[in-house]
């Protein structure tokens, strides 16, 4: 089922998100419709805040070498801990909680993680790269932090007089 995604400035994204303790079918259900919201608004990746559910889950799935989100490469993330990053690299990023705002954001270059399967089995996995960087902005999102924070104070302030701009065309 496609779910509403909530979109700045709605202050349930400032809700820190609690650990997952079911993993039970609720949050199978969670994950798949997750998933079919992200494919749907064109997403890599989404977490349980940006539909309204304060659980640290989330959900990425990148393109593959032919440019398609292939299900089978769905990664499933719940209760994720970061243990260790090293380097920092710089991507332009999106985000499906505020659409159309591309910048440049710092982020580690490589993070390794500890987490949970959607049948609760722990993981602990190093990623780098797109699945890094896109891993680090959804566990913001479980924090209550959006990408647009991580913005110069010059650009953050841009932002906001462009989206105010923008909400006043939409009225």
């Amino acid at each position: 089922m496609i779910r509403e995604i909530l979109t700045y400035p709605n202050p349930k994204l400032r809700t820190a998100s609690h650990d997952v303790k079911n993993f039970d079918d609720r949050l199978h259900l969670l994950l798949d419709d997750m998933y079919d919201t992200m494919i749907d608004r064109g997403g890599i990746g989404l977490a349980a805040i940006q539909v309204g559910v304060e659980l640290n889950a989330l959900v990425i799935n990148l393109s593959n070498e032919n440019d398609e989100q292939d299900k089978n490469d769905l990664v499933e993330i719940i209760n994720p801990r970061v243990l260790q990053s090293e380097g920092v690299t710089t991507y332009q990023e999106g985000c499906l909680s505020v659409p159309n705002v591309y910048e440049d954001v710092e982020r580690f270059e490589k993070i390794k993680v500890s987490f949970f399967d959607r049948d609760g089995k722990p993981h602990t996995k190093e990623y780098e790269g797109l699945m890094a960087i896109a891993l680090q902005h959804e566990m913001d999102h479980l924090q209550g932090h959006l990408f647009i924070e991580k913005l110069s104070y010059l650009k953050r302030k841009k932002f906001e007089r462009e989206w105010k701009k923008r909400a006043k065309t939409k009225e």
